[in-house]
């Protein structure tokens, strides 16, 4: 799957990252301490998958009304999933970061073109989506041979923090791929 347009033995290394590092501490600290009646529900159960989805869509909805009604008061754990705040001081790094890809588009070759790399596999395909700034909107020109979606991968290039929506997520950042890999630990 190793994929490189060259650009990156040339054009300096790139940092290594983790998803913390594209996180607000206020957001981190609100998803670190959920209400106490999620705590109670068991990971992977079917009320754990039920009650994600739920939430997230009432979080949205909330912020949504609230907004509409000119209200500021929301719970900020309900505010960080669905929240868009990023660091900016990662526009224009150039960063490699691990993750899953969640494929939205494919050229006539059939190689995925851009996706969404989000921290833990089946996200926005089988549980609801992570938080806008725990997802990255990438676009490669040239494009790549998806192997597996259950493996992650890493992925390099130059971060912008940029909103992308689509149907199926929102990313608060994006990357113009320059560089993916097999994740090797």
């Amino acid at each position: 799957m190793a994929f490189s347009d060259g650009s990156h033995l040339k054009s300096g290394v790139f940092r290594s990252i983790e998803w913390g590092d594209l996180i607000p501490e206020d957001d981190l600290q609100a998803l670190l301490n959920p209400p106490d009646f999620l705590i109670q529900i068991e990971d992977g159960s079917a009320e754990d998958q039920i009650t994600s989805t739920i939430q997230n869509a009432m979080a949205a909805n909330k912020a949504a009304n609230n907004a509409a009604n000119g209200e500021k008061q929301i719970e900020p754990y309900e505010q960080a999933l669905v929240s868009t705040n990023i660091i900016e001081a990662m526009n224009g790094q150039k960063v490699r970061i691990p993750g899953f890809v969640v494929p939205l588009e494919f050229n006539d070759n059939q190689v995925v073109t851009s996706f969404f790399l989000v921290p833990f596999f089946g996200a926005c395909i089988h549980a609801p989506p992570p938080p806008p700034n725990q997802i990255i909107f990438v676009e490669s020109e040239r494009g790549f041979a998806l192997e597996n979606l259950y493996e992650p991968i890493w992925v390099s290039g130059k971060l912008a923090t940029e909103l992308f929506e689509d149907q199926l997520a929102t990313a608060a950042y994006t990357m113009r791929l320059t560089h993916i890999e097999k994740y090797d630990g």
